[in-house]
């Protein structure tokens, strides 16, 4: 699957979508910066979500957290949050001089269309519009990739979502997502991963909402091609998704981990070759054998007689015991390296 200029899928470097979502609260200067700071801690793509109040909720919609004391409903929560077609243009064309993929989770056939118009790359389907059919119906006709999160979803849910995408010829991927905010570590379900990846033959990510940067680097090593995961400036801002989000800072830790882990998954060690390449340390941090006391020629050698001393450059510390019984060659000091021309 191939998603703006980034290529996806096994072999390929993670795909790492730093989420801000609604993480700027209505801000656009902190919407800028958000994605100022995914792009110099390294992500492949900034994701937001877009959300048009009057086509999308109404007054009955109740808040999942009731974290906003200035908005009345959560109605007037998207509206307040809520950008212009013109000011998310900004955004988009902010993060294509960054070098990172816009991305937006839309929640409206209108969305779509805002969507489009900006020629988004890819759309991602959040996990509670999965059975959203007409909307994800609208979505395939716009020929772009879909990847779906499914933290709220069963196997029959999710096999006809992605059936419905695959049916029309449109490019798919899955998230194995835990809707637990923050999700502890025992409900990651990183078992899933490989079960969706022979389920469906496709790029398969984790959506984290662990809120560390623990789960993202233990996915990798499962051979995830695609990590989403929320981000915040800090932890002391507002905001529902801030207690299951990583900062700006872990977030660079977690593409430096993901990229190390990926070089230590890619290389291979040939031990022994390994071993010989390493005879040098091995002649420093080795010990040989080494006489306690001094001998004279003729002394059939005794365990007291006996012991090792580093460096490793004479008779091996393993071979100590068969010395023991053999008789020296020549006169020793104490303290002397034995080699196998002392003993007969």
């Amino acid at each position: 699957m191939q998603i703006g200029d980034r290529k996806i899928g096994e072999g390929i470097p993670c795909f790492i979508i730093a989420e801000v979502a609604l993480g700027h609260d209505g801000s656009l200067g902190m919407a800028h910066a958000y994605i100022d700071a995914i792009a110099k801690a390294g992500a492949d793509a900034a994701k937001f979500q877009t959300h048009i109040a009057e086509a999308e909720s109404s007054e009955a919609e109740p808040f999942r957290v009731p974290f906003s004391p200035q908005d009345k409903t959560r109605l007037d929560y998207w509206c307040r949050t809520g950008f212009t077609a013109e000011q998310w243009r900004g955004l988009v064309d902010h993060c294509a001089e960054k070098g990172l993929i816009f991305l937006s989770s839309p929640f409206s056939i209108e969305a779509v269309d805002l969507l489009a118009d900006l020629d988004m790359a890819a759309y991602k389907i959040a996990s509670g519009e999965i059975g959203n059919e007409p909307l994800i119906r609208y979505i395939i006709e716009q020929e772009r990739p879909v990847l779906f999160s499914s933290g709220m979803s069963d196997w029959a849910e999710l096999d006809r979502g992605i059936d419905l995408v695959r049916s029309a010829g449109v490019d798919v991927g899955v998230f194995q997502c835990t809707a637990q905010y923050p999700c502890p570590p025992e409900r990651l379900g990183l078992n899933i991963i490989p079960q969706m990846r022979q389920r469906y033959g496709c790029p398969v990510g984790l959506s984290d909402h662990s809120g560390t940067i623990y789960a993202g680097l233990a996915a990798v090593t499962l051979g995830v091609e695609m990590i989403e995961l929320h981000v915040v400036m800090s932890r002391e801002m507002f905001g529902p998704d801030v207690v299951a989000s990583v900062t700006t800072d872990e977030l660079r830790q977690l593409v430096e981990g993901v990229r190390f882990v990926e070089r230590a998954l890619a290389g291979h060690v040939d031990k022994d070759a390994l071993q010989e390449e390493f005879q040098p340390l091995r002649e420093i941090f080795t010990q040989s054998v080494v006489t306690t006391v001094d001998l004279p020629a003729g002394t059939v050698l005794g365990r007291d007689h006996l012991s090792t001393r580093k460096p490793g450059t004479g008779i091996p510390a393993r071979e100590l015991d068969q010395l023991v019984g053999r008789t020296l060659a020549r006169d020793v000091e104490s303290g002397t390296y034995l080699s196998y021309e002392d003993v007969d």
